[in-house]
Protein backbone atom coordinates (compact mmCIF):
# COMPACT_ATOMS: atom_id res chain seq x y z
CA UNK A 1 0.00 0.00 0.00
CA UNK A 2 1.18 3.51 -0.76
CA UNK A 3 1.73 5.87 2.13
CA UNK A 4 0.79 9.51 2.54
CA UNK A 5 3.51 12.15 2.11
CA UNK A 6 5.96 11.87 5.00
CA UNK A 7 7.12 14.76 7.11
CA UNK A 8 10.51 14.68 5.42
CA UNK A 9 8.77 15.50 2.11
CA UNK A 10 7.44 18.73 3.59
CA UNK A 11 9.78 19.68 6.42
CA UNK A 12 13.49 20.55 6.19
CA UNK A 13 14.32 18.88 9.53
CA UNK A 14 13.81 15.34 10.75
CA UNK A 15 12.95 16.10 14.39
CA UNK A 16 11.26 19.52 14.58
CA UNK A 17 11.08 21.44 17.83
CA UNK A 18 7.83 22.34 19.58
CA UNK A 19 8.16 25.88 18.22
CA UNK A 20 8.58 24.50 14.72
CA UNK A 21 5.49 22.30 15.12
CA UNK A 22 3.40 25.21 16.39
CA UNK A 23 4.29 27.38 13.42
CA UNK A 24 3.76 24.50 11.03
CA UNK A 25 0.32 23.87 12.55
CA UNK A 26 -0.55 27.56 12.15
CA UNK A 27 0.39 27.36 8.49
CA UNK A 28 -1.72 24.21 8.05
CA UNK A 29 -4.64 25.89 9.83
CA UNK A 30 -4.42 28.81 7.42
CA UNK A 31 -4.13 26.50 4.42
CA UNK A 32 -7.17 24.49 5.55
CA UNK A 33 -9.26 27.65 5.94
CA UNK A 34 -8.20 28.95 2.52
CA UNK A 35 -8.89 25.63 0.77
CA UNK A 36 -12.28 25.38 2.48
CA UNK A 37 -13.20 28.89 1.39
CA UNK A 38 -11.60 29.14 -2.07
CA UNK A 39 -10.59 25.61 -3.08
CA UNK A 40 -7.08 24.55 -4.10
CA UNK A 41 -7.26 27.22 -6.77
CA UNK A 42 -7.15 29.89 -4.06
CA UNK A 43 -4.28 28.39 -2.06
CA UNK A 44 -1.18 30.53 -2.46
CA UNK A 45 1.89 31.14 -0.32
CA UNK A 46 1.01 34.84 -0.27
CA UNK A 47 -2.48 34.16 1.14
CA UNK A 48 -1.09 31.76 3.76
CA UNK A 49 1.69 34.16 4.75
CA UNK A 50 -0.81 36.99 5.23
CA UNK A 51 -3.04 34.76 7.37
CA UNK A 52 -0.25 33.76 9.76
CA UNK A 53 1.73 36.99 9.78
CA UNK A 54 4.83 35.62 8.04
CA UNK A 55 6.54 36.39 4.77
CA UNK A 56 6.37 33.93 1.90
CA UNK A 57 10.00 32.90 2.37
CA UNK A 58 9.20 31.79 5.90
CA UNK A 59 6.28 29.67 4.64
CA UNK A 60 8.51 27.96 2.07
CA UNK A 61 10.88 27.02 4.88
CA UNK A 62 8.14 24.71 6.17
CA UNK A 63 6.72 23.63 2.80
CA UNK A 64 8.93 23.94 -0.26
CA UNK A 65 6.06 23.76 -2.75
CA UNK A 66 2.37 24.65 -2.65
CA UNK A 67 1.46 21.05 -3.57
CA UNK A 68 3.26 19.77 -0.46
CA UNK A 69 1.35 22.24 1.70
CA UNK A 70 -1.98 21.19 0.16
CA UNK A 71 -1.13 17.50 0.59
CA UNK A 72 -0.18 18.02 4.23
CA UNK A 73 -3.43 19.89 4.94
CA UNK A 74 -5.48 17.13 3.31
CA UNK A 75 -3.52 14.39 5.06
CA UNK A 76 -4.11 16.05 8.43
CA UNK A 77 -7.84 16.09 7.75
CA UNK A 78 -7.78 12.38 6.89
CA UNK A 79 -5.96 11.74 10.19
CA UNK A 80 -8.52 13.82 12.11
CA UNK A 81 -11.31 11.72 10.63
CA UNK A 82 -9.34 8.56 11.40
CA UNK A 83 -8.95 9.53 15.05
CA UNK A 84 -12.73 10.00 15.37
CA UNK A 85 -13.35 6.64 13.71
CA UNK A 86 -10.87 4.98 16.08
CA UNK A 87 -12.67 6.46 19.09
CA UNK A 88 -16.07 5.42 17.73
CA UNK A 89 -14.84 1.87 17.05
CA UNK A 90 -14.31 1.32 20.79
CA UNK A 91 -18.07 1.27 21.37
CA UNK A 92 -19.79 -2.10 21.68
CA UNK A 93 -22.47 -1.87 18.97
CA UNK A 94 -22.81 -0.35 15.48
CA UNK A 95 -25.46 2.07 16.72
CA UNK A 96 -23.28 3.26 19.60
CA UNK A 97 -20.32 3.67 17.25
CA UNK A 98 -22.27 5.79 14.78
CA UNK A 99 -23.71 7.89 17.61
CA UNK A 100 -20.22 8.51 18.99
CA UNK A 101 -18.80 9.40 15.57
CA UNK A 102 -21.64 11.85 14.95
CA UNK A 103 -21.16 13.44 18.38
CA UNK A 104 -17.39 13.79 17.92
CA UNK A 105 -17.82 15.30 14.47
CA UNK A 106 -20.40 17.86 15.62
CA UNK A 107 -18.28 18.76 18.63
CA UNK A 108 -15.27 19.30 16.37
CA UNK A 109 -17.24 21.45 13.93
CA UNK A 110 -18.71 23.49 16.77
CA UNK A 111 -15.30 24.01 18.35
CA UNK A 112 -13.87 25.17 15.01
CA UNK A 113 -16.60 27.80 14.73
CA UNK A 114 -15.83 28.92 18.28
CA UNK A 115 -12.08 29.06 17.57
CA UNK A 116 -11.28 26.19 19.93
CA UNK A 117 -10.13 23.56 17.43
CA UNK A 118 -8.20 23.24 14.21
CA UNK A 119 -10.22 23.27 10.97
CA UNK A 120 -10.57 20.11 8.92
CA UNK A 121 -9.70 20.56 5.26
CA UNK A 122 -12.53 19.63 2.92
CA UNK A 123 -11.49 16.36 1.32
CA UNK A 124 -13.32 17.02 -1.93
CA UNK A 125 -10.23 18.69 -3.39
CA UNK A 126 -8.23 15.54 -2.76
CA UNK A 127 -9.25 14.50 -6.29
CA UNK A 128 -7.58 17.58 -7.74
CA UNK A 129 -4.09 16.66 -6.53
CA UNK A 130 -1.56 15.43 -9.04
CA UNK A 131 0.19 12.07 -8.85
CA UNK A 132 1.84 10.62 -6.88
CA UNK A 133 0.29 12.60 -4.02
CA UNK A 134 -3.25 11.99 -5.28
CA UNK A 135 -2.82 8.23 -5.15
CA UNK A 136 -1.13 8.36 -1.77
CA UNK A 137 -3.90 10.45 -0.24
CA UNK A 138 -6.62 8.28 -1.80
CA UNK A 139 -4.96 5.24 -0.27
CA UNK A 140 -4.90 6.93 3.14
CA UNK A 141 -8.56 7.83 2.80
CA UNK A 142 -9.33 4.26 1.75
CA UNK A 143 -7.94 3.04 5.08
CA UNK A 144 -10.35 5.33 6.94
CA UNK A 145 -13.28 4.26 4.75
CA UNK A 146 -12.54 0.66 5.72
CA UNK A 147 -12.76 1.73 9.37
CA UNK A 148 -16.18 3.26 8.62
CA UNK A 149 -17.34 0.03 6.98
CA UNK A 150 -16.19 -1.95 10.03
CA UNK A 151 -18.31 0.20 12.35
CA UNK A 152 -21.28 -1.85 11.13
CA UNK A 153 -19.79 -5.32 11.77
CA UNK A 154 -20.25 -6.24 8.10
CA UNK A 155 -20.68 -9.83 6.99
CA UNK A 156 -19.05 -11.14 3.79
CA UNK A 157 -21.08 -10.45 0.70
CA UNK A 158 -23.34 -7.81 2.29
CA UNK A 159 -24.14 -5.38 -0.56
CA UNK A 160 -25.03 -2.66 1.94
CA UNK A 161 -21.63 -2.64 3.70
CA UNK A 162 -20.03 -0.07 1.40
CA UNK A 163 -23.25 1.89 0.94
CA UNK A 164 -23.79 2.33 4.69
CA UNK A 165 -20.25 3.61 5.25
CA UNK A 166 -20.40 5.91 2.23
CA UNK A 167 -23.73 7.42 3.29
CA UNK A 168 -22.50 7.86 6.86
CA UNK A 169 -19.27 9.65 5.95
CA UNK A 170 -20.79 11.74 3.16
CA UNK A 171 -23.63 12.84 5.45
CA UNK A 172 -20.96 14.19 7.80
CA UNK A 173 -19.14 15.99 4.96
CA UNK A 174 -22.38 17.44 3.61
CA UNK A 175 -23.27 18.79 7.06
CA UNK A 176 -20.50 21.33 6.63
CA UNK A 177 -22.55 22.93 3.85
CA UNK A 178 -25.64 23.49 6.02
CA UNK A 179 -24.46 23.58 9.65
CA UNK A 180 -23.52 27.30 9.36
CA UNK A 181 -27.25 28.06 9.05
CA UNK A 182 -27.62 27.00 12.70
CA UNK A 183 -26.21 28.27 15.97
CA UNK A 184 -23.56 26.10 17.61
CA UNK A 185 -25.98 25.87 20.51
CA UNK A 186 -28.32 23.91 18.22
CA UNK A 187 -25.75 21.26 17.32
CA UNK A 188 -26.76 18.89 20.12
CA UNK A 189 -30.35 18.87 18.89
CA UNK A 190 -29.18 18.46 15.29
CA UNK A 191 -27.19 15.43 16.39
CA UNK A 192 -30.32 13.88 17.92
CA UNK A 193 -32.39 14.49 14.80
CA UNK A 194 -29.70 13.14 12.45
CA UNK A 195 -29.22 10.09 14.68
CA UNK A 196 -32.96 9.47 14.65
CA UNK A 197 -32.82 9.22 10.86
CA UNK A 198 -29.68 7.08 11.03
CA UNK A 199 -31.57 4.70 13.34
CA UNK A 200 -35.02 4.62 11.76
CA UNK A 201 -34.81 6.22 8.31
CA UNK A 202 -37.48 8.47 6.83
CA UNK A 203 -40.17 5.89 6.03
CA UNK A 204 -42.50 4.22 8.54
CA UNK A 205 -42.01 0.61 9.61
CA UNK A 206 -43.78 -1.94 7.46
CA UNK A 207 -43.63 0.17 4.30
CA UNK A 208 -41.46 -0.16 1.21
CA UNK A 209 -39.33 2.22 -0.80
CA UNK A 210 -40.98 2.10 -4.24
CA UNK A 211 -38.40 1.92 -7.01
CA UNK A 212 -39.89 3.98 -9.82
CA UNK A 213 -37.81 4.04 -12.98
CA UNK A 214 -38.39 6.23 -15.99
CA UNK A 215 -36.92 6.24 -19.44
CA UNK A 216 -33.65 8.21 -19.70
CA UNK A 217 -34.37 11.91 -20.13
CA UNK A 218 -33.67 13.57 -23.43
CA UNK A 219 -30.52 15.24 -22.12
CA UNK A 220 -29.07 11.82 -21.25
CA UNK A 221 -28.66 10.91 -24.91
CA UNK A 222 -25.25 11.29 -26.51
CA UNK A 223 -24.09 12.89 -29.73
CA UNK A 224 -20.81 12.97 -31.63
CA UNK A 225 -21.21 16.64 -32.52
CA UNK A 226 -18.94 19.02 -30.59
CA UNK A 227 -21.08 21.79 -29.14
CA UNK A 228 -21.49 23.86 -26.00
CA UNK A 229 -23.54 20.97 -24.58
CA UNK A 230 -20.68 18.56 -25.27
CA UNK A 231 -18.33 20.71 -23.20
CA UNK A 232 -20.83 20.86 -20.33
CA UNK A 233 -21.06 17.06 -20.23
CA UNK A 234 -17.30 16.53 -20.37
CA UNK A 235 -16.60 19.26 -17.81
CA UNK A 236 -19.20 17.91 -15.38
CA UNK A 237 -17.67 14.43 -15.48
CA UNK A 238 -14.11 15.72 -15.10
CA UNK A 239 -14.92 18.15 -12.29
CA UNK A 240 -16.66 15.35 -10.41
CA UNK A 241 -13.60 13.14 -10.92
CA UNK A 242 -10.78 15.63 -10.46
CA UNK A 243 -12.23 18.74 -8.81
CA UNK A 244 -12.15 22.24 -10.29
CA UNK A 245 -8.37 22.48 -10.34
CA UNK A 246 -7.91 19.00 -11.78
CA UNK A 247 -10.40 19.57 -14.60
CA UNK A 248 -8.20 21.91 -16.61
CA UNK A 249 -9.12 23.32 -19.99
CA UNK A 250 -6.38 21.09 -21.41
CA UNK A 251 -7.95 17.96 -19.88
CA UNK A 252 -11.45 18.88 -21.05
CA UNK A 253 -10.19 19.54 -24.59
CA UNK A 254 -8.13 16.33 -24.56
CA UNK A 255 -11.12 14.22 -23.53
CA UNK A 256 -13.08 15.60 -26.47
CA UNK A 257 -10.05 15.39 -28.78
CA UNK A 258 -10.26 19.05 -29.71
CA UNK A 259 -7.95 22.05 -29.32
CA UNK A 260 -8.00 24.61 -26.53
CA UNK A 261 -9.04 27.11 -29.18
CA UNK A 262 -12.21 25.12 -29.74
CA UNK A 263 -12.99 25.38 -26.03
CA UNK A 264 -12.77 29.17 -26.07
CA UNK A 265 -14.84 29.25 -29.25
CA UNK A 266 -17.76 27.77 -27.31
CA UNK A 267 -17.12 29.21 -23.83
CA UNK A 268 -15.69 32.43 -22.40
CA UNK A 269 -13.71 30.81 -19.61
CA UNK A 270 -13.58 28.07 -17.03
CA UNK A 271 -15.51 29.89 -14.30
CA UNK A 272 -18.31 30.53 -16.78
CA UNK A 273 -18.25 26.84 -17.67
CA UNK A 274 -18.53 25.72 -14.02
CA UNK A 275 -21.36 28.18 -13.38
CA UNK A 276 -23.26 26.91 -16.41
CA UNK A 277 -22.66 23.31 -15.32
CA UNK A 278 -24.24 24.16 -11.97
CA UNK A 279 -27.16 25.92 -13.60
CA UNK A 280 -27.76 22.93 -15.86
CA UNK A 281 -27.51 20.43 -12.99
CA UNK A 282 -29.81 22.41 -10.72
CA UNK A 283 -32.27 22.82 -13.58
CA UNK A 284 -32.36 19.05 -14.03
CA UNK A 285 -32.94 18.51 -10.30
CA UNK A 286 -35.76 21.08 -10.28
CA UNK A 287 -37.39 19.43 -13.29
CA UNK A 288 -37.21 16.01 -11.60
CA UNK A 289 -38.78 17.48 -8.47
CA UNK A 290 -41.58 19.08 -10.48
CA UNK A 291 -42.28 15.86 -12.37
CA UNK A 292 -42.44 13.95 -9.10
CA UNK A 293 -44.76 16.49 -7.45
CA UNK A 294 -47.15 16.25 -10.42
CA UNK A 295 -47.35 12.44 -10.18
CA UNK A 296 -50.34 10.55 -8.88
CA UNK A 297 -49.90 8.53 -5.69
CA UNK A 298 -48.84 9.23 -2.14
CA UNK A 299 -46.31 11.82 -1.04
CA UNK A 300 -43.95 8.92 -0.29
CA UNK A 301 -44.32 7.76 -3.91
CA UNK A 302 -43.54 11.24 -5.23
CA UNK A 303 -40.46 11.60 -3.05
CA UNK A 304 -39.25 8.12 -4.05
CA UNK A 305 -39.85 8.85 -7.75
CA UNK A 306 -37.69 11.97 -7.54
CA UNK A 307 -34.93 10.19 -5.65
CA UNK A 308 -34.99 7.27 -8.10
CA UNK A 309 -34.73 9.52 -11.14
CA UNK A 310 -31.79 11.49 -9.73
CA UNK A 311 -29.94 8.43 -8.39
CA UNK A 312 -30.36 6.84 -11.81
CA UNK A 313 -28.69 9.89 -13.34
CA UNK A 314 -25.81 9.73 -10.84
CA UNK A 315 -25.26 6.01 -11.38
CA UNK A 316 -25.26 6.44 -15.16
CA UNK A 317 -22.11 6.83 -17.19
CA UNK A 318 -22.98 9.74 -19.47
CA UNK A 319 -24.11 12.95 -17.81
CA UNK A 320 -24.15 13.13 -13.98
CA UNK A 321 -25.11 16.08 -11.83
CA UNK A 322 -22.26 18.38 -10.88
CA UNK A 323 -21.02 17.82 -7.34
CA UNK A 324 -21.55 20.77 -5.01
CA UNK A 325 -17.88 20.71 -4.02
CA UNK A 326 -16.95 22.56 -7.21
CA UNK A 327 -18.51 25.63 -5.63
CA UNK A 328 -15.34 26.37 -3.69
CA UNK A 329 -13.55 27.59 -6.78
CA UNK A 330 -16.20 30.12 -7.84
CA UNK A 331 -15.99 33.82 -6.92
CA UNK A 332 -17.81 34.56 -3.66
CA UNK A 333 -20.69 36.50 -5.23
CA UNK A 334 -21.37 33.76 -7.77
CA UNK A 335 -21.00 31.04 -5.12
CA UNK A 336 -23.64 32.65 -2.93
CA UNK A 337 -26.11 32.74 -5.83
CA UNK A 338 -25.52 29.07 -6.59
CA UNK A 339 -25.91 28.16 -2.90
CA UNK A 340 -29.19 30.09 -2.78
CA UNK A 341 -30.53 27.93 -5.60
CA UNK A 342 -29.28 24.80 -3.85
CA UNK A 343 -31.18 25.91 -0.74
CA UNK A 344 -34.37 26.32 -2.76
CA UNK A 345 -34.06 22.73 -4.01
CA UNK A 346 -33.51 21.50 -0.46
CA UNK A 347 -36.56 23.49 0.65
CA UNK A 348 -38.60 21.73 -2.03
CA UNK A 349 -37.47 18.38 -0.67
CA UNK A 350 -38.43 19.62 2.81
CA UNK A 351 -41.88 20.47 1.50
CA UNK A 352 -42.27 17.00 -0.01
CA UNK A 353 -41.22 15.45 3.30
CA UNK A 354 -43.58 17.70 5.30
CA UNK A 355 -46.50 16.73 3.05
CA UNK A 356 -45.59 13.07 3.57
CA UNK A 357 -45.46 13.53 7.35
CA UNK A 358 -48.93 15.12 7.31
CA UNK A 359 -50.16 12.20 5.20
CA UNK A 360 -48.39 9.63 7.47
CA UNK A 361 -46.44 8.13 4.56
CA UNK A 362 -43.21 9.67 5.88
CA UNK A 363 -41.96 9.36 9.47
CA UNK A 364 -42.21 12.47 11.69
CA UNK A 365 -38.64 13.61 11.09
CA UNK A 366 -37.18 17.11 11.04
CA UNK A 367 -37.97 17.98 7.38
CA UNK A 368 -35.18 20.56 7.07
CA UNK A 369 -32.50 18.16 8.27
CA UNK A 370 -33.96 15.20 6.37
CA UNK A 371 -34.07 17.28 3.16
CA UNK A 372 -30.36 18.00 3.48
CA UNK A 373 -29.69 14.30 4.01
CA UNK A 374 -31.67 13.48 0.85
CA UNK A 375 -29.74 16.16 -1.06
CA UNK A 376 -26.43 14.83 0.24
CA UNK A 377 -27.39 11.26 -0.68
CA UNK A 378 -28.06 12.29 -4.28
CA UNK A 379 -25.00 14.53 -4.50
CA UNK A 380 -22.57 11.84 -3.36
CA UNK A 381 -24.14 8.94 -5.30
CA UNK A 382 -21.82 9.70 -8.22
CA UNK A 383 -18.92 8.18 -6.27
CA UNK A 384 -20.85 4.89 -5.99
CA UNK A 385 -21.50 4.36 -9.70
CA UNK A 386 -18.98 1.49 -9.96
CA UNK A 387 -20.57 -0.19 -6.95
CA UNK A 388 -24.00 0.38 -8.52
CA UNK A 389 -22.93 -1.28 -11.76
CA UNK A 390 -22.28 -4.52 -9.82
CA UNK A 391 -25.70 -4.76 -8.12
CA UNK A 392 -27.73 -6.46 -10.86
CA UNK A 393 -29.47 -3.63 -12.68
CA UNK A 394 -30.60 -0.03 -12.30
CA UNK A 395 -33.55 -0.76 -10.05
CA UNK A 396 -31.66 -3.00 -7.66
CA UNK A 397 -28.78 -0.52 -7.29
CA UNK A 398 -31.19 2.30 -6.46
CA UNK A 399 -33.14 0.12 -4.00
CA UNK A 400 -29.96 -0.87 -2.16
CA UNK A 401 -28.45 2.61 -2.07
CA UNK A 402 -31.67 4.26 -0.86
CA UNK A 403 -32.29 1.59 1.79
CA UNK A 404 -30.08 3.07 4.60
CA UNK A 405 -31.77 6.47 4.34
CA UNK A 406 -35.25 5.04 3.81
CA UNK A 407 -35.13 2.60 6.75
CA UNK A 408 -32.00 3.45 8.75
CA UNK A 409 -28.32 2.57 8.60
CA UNK A 410 -28.79 -0.55 10.71
CA UNK A 411 -31.91 -1.99 9.04
CA UNK A 412 -31.32 -5.36 7.34
CA UNK A 413 -32.57 -5.95 3.84
CA UNK A 414 -36.17 -7.17 3.85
Amino acid sequence: MKTAPSRSDADPVAEPSDRFRRKRDRILDAAASIINERGLKGLTFVAVAEAVGLNTTSVTYYFKRKELLAAAALERSVRQLGAMLDDAAREATPEARVRTLLRLYLEQQGNVRLGRDRPMTLLSDLRAMEEPMRGQLLDSYGVELTKAINLFDPVPGDPLARARAHILTDTLYWMRAWLPKYSVGDYERIGRRVMDIFRHGILPDGTAFPVILSDPAEDETTTDEISRETYLRAATRLINERGYRGASVERIAAELKVSKGSFYHHLDGKDDLVLECFQRSYGRVSQAQRRAIDRDGTCRDRLAACMCELLDVQFGQTYPLLRITALQALPTEVRLKVLARSDRMAMRFAGMLSDGIAESTVRPVDPMIASQMVTGLINSAYDMRNWASQQGGRGRAIELYAHPLAFGLFAPLG
